[in-house]
């Protein structure tokens, strides 16, 4: 704990707010929540035990800012703002922004539909679902629409009867098209539908093993085996009722746990007395309280998908937050309910053991090769922001530079930034790189989100020549940084003030992470320079002219075709082209006579 964050911690306030932590090189690392900000933070920073994740954290963080609340509801609100605004690596962010299909039936029309949808919208609607996981809505309209003849067709029916398609003599559809059936008896037989996906299997499975009987009976074998599939699901179905639950009731049960470093989440999504999927994925959060980890979990996942009638949870939520969440919010004990979280429970659990193996992998890719290369290249800190720069040019035309910067290991592509070089004349890679760099670093106070960010780690493509360079740049602007260059053919490591090089042991995770960003640098370069390099050869003498853009420019060829005809043409010739003014047609014709020359 530094100088800076024990004078903050003497003057918390005991209200609450929000608290945000920040790394060596500014970067927002944590947010979090507080009824008591003075209590929490100083929790994150006392000498008492701490989960590893917690720990981790707190040695990263060099500063940290808050804000006071009039109440939590507010805190929560502010919270929530700041995570999706800074993305920070220690907090839970809901990546899956996939949307769960629901059935709709348009219940107010004249003849109602069953449709797929992903979005549930104030309609009047009826909304079945979601379907999350081994339940397919398309399968369950195909039976629906096997059992009960309901239209298939989109769009409004026409007022006046048709004739009806080919559904209505195969049996699949009753022709209101056609006038065929009433609207009240049309409704009837779609309310029996919704009766079948609210759990009453019973009438569809009678309907179903009738067809097939009679399919057979008529050696139609195709349509039999067809029917029999379509119970067999029914039957899976039947299978997922969660007994003693009231067939009308709509619950989720969520269940959080953790190793302290890496924890998972589940979530059974019960419908109408069905489990209709089960959700697991990882989560990472520094927050000392469970609670807080779970709820802010809750407020993120609620924000993308429907809200039960009643959210069971394995770890007891205040009052308070059942109101914020706006969600009866149940931690049950006992009976049906209890059973439910339980599964959960295993689920989650059973996720988190392959997660720890995935995680102890990625940790060695990443955050545990940089601990490596810190230890192995003596730098000054654990490089978590690492930069790295190429040159890419032919001939020293169309010269460029590319920024690539990796986090965590990681690459962070919206940090990348593209040089075009300035006043460079003939190939000089030295010179272009001394450019990059200042420049670079001249941005440091400016608005840019990456530039802004201090680099823990310059990493340069090239040897000991191309190192020495780079660090009478930082010298000359009294820019302090760990440097490195790595040379492509033995990927020798040469670092400040050693002529030797360091040799990283070949497929090492540490070499690994710096040939990663190496090559990213060189493809994002060469990427640029093809961009520019083909830009350039489509460019015609046209171009060079001041006041003649791309629609005037058009007009020209349409009325010449090409510009050798342009070069002959006259002044008043030109003049004559539509958006071509006088003083215009002068400059071009000026331009055409000197290329003749």
């Amino acid at each position: 704990m530094n100088d800076v964050i024990k004078e903050k911690l003497k003057g918390l306030t005991t209200k609450s707010g929000v608290y945000v932590m920040h790394s060596t090189n500014g970067a927002v690392i944590y947010v979090g929540k507080a009824k008591n900000l003075k209590n929490r933070v100083s929790q994150y920073f006392n000498k008492s035990a701490k989960p590893i994740k917690v720990s981790t954290m707190v040695e990263h963080i060099a500063d940290f800012e808050y804000f006071i609340t009039l109440n939590e509801r507010d805190a929560f609100a502010l919270e929530n703002n700041l995570i999706k605004k800074y993305k920070p690596f220690y907090n839970i962010l809901l990546k899956d922004d996939k949307a769960y299909p629901y059935i709709r039936v348009t219940i107010k029309d004249e003849y109602p539909r069953m449709e797929v949808v992903r979005r549930i919208k104030n309609d009047g609607a009826k909304y079945f679902g979601p379907y999350i996981s081994s339940i397919s809505p398309y399968a369950l309209i195909k039976i629906v629409n096997m059992a009960f003849p309901l239209r298939t067709c989109k769009g409004v029916l026409p007022k006046n009867a048709k004739r009806p398609c080919l559904n209505y003599s195969l049996g699949l559809c009753s022709a209101p098209c056609a006038k065929l059936i009433s609207s009240q008896d049309y409704k009837k037989i779609v309310y029996k539908a919704m009766d079948f996906l609210r759990g009453n299997d019973r009438e569809i499975e009678k309907i179903l093993t009738e067809k097939m009987q009679k399919a057979s009976e008529t050696e139609n074998f195709e349509r039999a085996l067809e029917i029999r599939d379509m119970l067999k699901m029914v039957n899976n179905l039947k299978q997922k009722v969660v007994a003693d639950l009231p067939i009308d009731n709509s619950i989720d049960a969520m269940s959080y746990i953790n190793n302290g470093v890496v924890g998972s989440i589940c979530v059974l999504t019960i419908r109408h007395g069905k489990i209709l999927g089960v959700q697991t994925q990882s989560v990472i959060d520094a927050s000392i309280d469970e609670e807080e980890t779970l709820q802010q979990y809750i407020l993120q996942y609620y924000a993308k998908h429907e809200k039960p009638k009643e959210l069971l949870v394995n770890i007891k939520m205040s009052d308070d937050f059942e109101d914020i969440a706006n969600l009866k919010i149940t931690c049950p004990q006992k009976g049906v309910k209890f059973s439910l979280i339980k599964t959960a429970n295993e689920n989650a659990k059973e996720y988190l053991s392959k997660v720890e193996y995935k995680e102890n992998i990625e940790y060695d890719r990443t955050v545990g090769a940089l601990e490596k290369l810190k230890q192995k290249l003596g730098l000054s800190k654990i490089p978590n922001r690492i930069e790295c720069y190429d040159i890419s040019h032919i001939s020293g035309t169309n010269q460029v530079a590319s920024m690539v910067v990796s986090i965590a290991g990681k690459p962070a592509k919206s940090m990348y930034r593209k040089f075009k070089m300035q006043n460079m004349h003939g190939s000089n890679d030295f010179e272009c790189l001394k450019q990059t760099l200042r420049r670079r670093i001249n941005e440091l106070s400016g608005e840019d989100v990456s530039f802004s960010q201090m680099p823990d780690l310059l990493v340069i493509d090239g040897g000991k020549g191309q190192l020495s360079g780079v660090c009478e740049v930082l010298k000359e602007l009294n820019f302090k940084v760990d440097i490195i260059s790595l040379a492509k053919q033995f990927e020798e490591v040469f670092v400040p003030h050693n002529s030797q090089p360091i040799m990283l042991k070949r497929g090492s995770s540490e070499l690994r992470v710096l040939q990663n960003i190496r090559d990213e640098a060189h493809r994002f370069a060469i990427t640029f320079h093809r961009s520019l390099r083909s830009k350039s050869q489509i460019k015609t003498p046209l171009d060079e002219i001041k006041g003649l853009g791309k629609v005037k420019k058009n007009a020209l060829l349409n009325q010449f075709k090409t510009f050798a005809e342009i070069q002959k043409a006259s002044v008043e010739e030109l003049n004559m082209v539509k958006g071509i003014d006088y003083n215009l047609a002068v400059r071009i014709k000026q331009k055409c006579d000197e290329l003749k020359e």
